[in-house]
């Protein structure tokens, strides 16, 4: 049974740090691609990063380019979101999505993705 949990997510003031993380259970990460979105209240799902199965590489909504890196520890099965200089715009539920196969330019479609996390609050706010 596919499962991605994920955990981290909190109340922080503007300019601080989180790091968000999303661990896989049923299947093994290695040969899956993985992508964070975010979805704020009246607002559409929104792709916030991307990370490839085969080469590792990584694509970025240009709104968090610079401050959010996404990674991959495929010996936890997990992957991470760590989120700097945060901002109050920053501020929704954040979800982890999972396929075996998807082309790079549907990176940030959720459409495409097959399996989904249940998502963990994030608030900027002071």
């Amino acid at each position: 049974q596919v499962q991605l949990v994920e955990s981290g997510g909190g109340l922080v003031q503007p300019g601080g740090s989180l790091r968000l993380s999303c661990a896989a259970s049923g299947f093994t990460l290695d040969y899956y691609a993985i992508a964070w979105f975010r979805q704020a209240p009246g607002k559409e799902r929104e792709g916030v990063s991307y990370i490839s199965s085969s080469d590792g590489s990584t694509y970025y909504v240009g709104s968090v380019k610079g401050r959010f890196t996404i990674s991959r520890d495929n010996a936890k099965n997990t992957v991470y979101l760590t989120m700097n200089s945060l901002k109050p715009e920053d501020t929704a539920v954040y979800y982890c999505a999972t396929v075996d196969t998807i082309a790079t330019y549907e990176w940030h479609d959720p459409d495409a993705y097959d399996y989904w996390g249940q998502g963990t609050q994030v608030t900027v706010s002071s």
